[in-house]
């Protein structure tokens, strides 16, 4: 489905990606880890048209993507849930949500995907017509999840979807992450929970200033030695 060619990046004379490869296939949840400043969040940026490469192309479904105005991509079935969720503090969460369904014009079938949302995180039922400044932080996260469903993405990419949530709401989070998997809609997922995102992906990246240098099978590199000992405090 996603295919990056030795995709590099900078800003200004730093390289913030340094040859990246990598794939996702069609129904995968595949995951990208690694340190502060690995340059996850600039991949996903690359990916949605935020950042242009300076080599290196990417295809989706076959097509090349690379450089396109992000709300082409959005069109054509990339969404993403960004790192710090981004929400619209003063719109409220309904309002929230249907900025994510800005390119769709069927009602049914918005009306549809706003009680996906809300089935999937019920706390954003409870709050729907609250403002989304107003959300504590793990509600904000499940709202940016919701928001980036509305566009119905074969595509989700989520960054840092666990982070500085409390133990509860994360296992909320992955808990949606299965269920969004299991509806069909294939993932790429950047976390600095490494555990929760290996135990929760079909294969991961691991991605170290700027280059890609294990990837596999998420289950063997949850057992690898080097793996425990860098991002898993083993």
């Amino acid at each position: 489905m996603l295919t990056l060619e030795n995709i590099s990046v900078g800003y200004g004379a730093i390289r913030a990606l340094k040859g990246v490869s990598m794939r996702v296939e069609q129904g995968e949840v595949v995951t990208l880890i690694g340190a502060n400043g690995a340059g996850k969040t600039t991949t996903l940026r690359t990916i949605t048209g935020l950042l242009e490469p300076t080599e290196g192309r990417i295809l989706f479904e076959g097509q090349e993507i690379s450089g396109k105005p992000t709300h082409q991509l959005v069109a054509r079935g990339i969404s993403m849930s960004p790192e710090g969720r981004g929400v619209f503090a003063n719109l409220t969460v309904r309002e929230n949500l249907h900025m994510g369904a800005y390119l769709k014009k069927n009602k049914a079938e918005i009306a549809q995907d706003l009680e996906r949302g809300f089935r999937m995180f019920p706390r954003l039922k409870e709050r729907e017509s609250q403002k989304a400044g107003t959300l504590s932080g793990g509600e904000q996260q499940m709202l940016a999840m919701a928001r980036a469903l509305m566009s119905r993405p074969r595509l989700l990419l989520l960054d840092e979807p666990s982070l500085g949530l409390a133990p509860l709401v994360v296992h909320t989070i992955f808990e949606a992450i299965d269920e969004i998997r299991g509806e069909g809609t294939t993932i790429l997922l950047v976390e600095q929970n490494a555990h929760a995102a290996l135990k929760h992906s079909d294969r991961a990246y691991v991605l170290e200033t700027g280059r890609i240098v294990m990837e596999g099978p998420s289950k063997e590199l949850a057992a690898d030695p080097r793996i425990k000992e860098a991002y898993l405090g083993e």
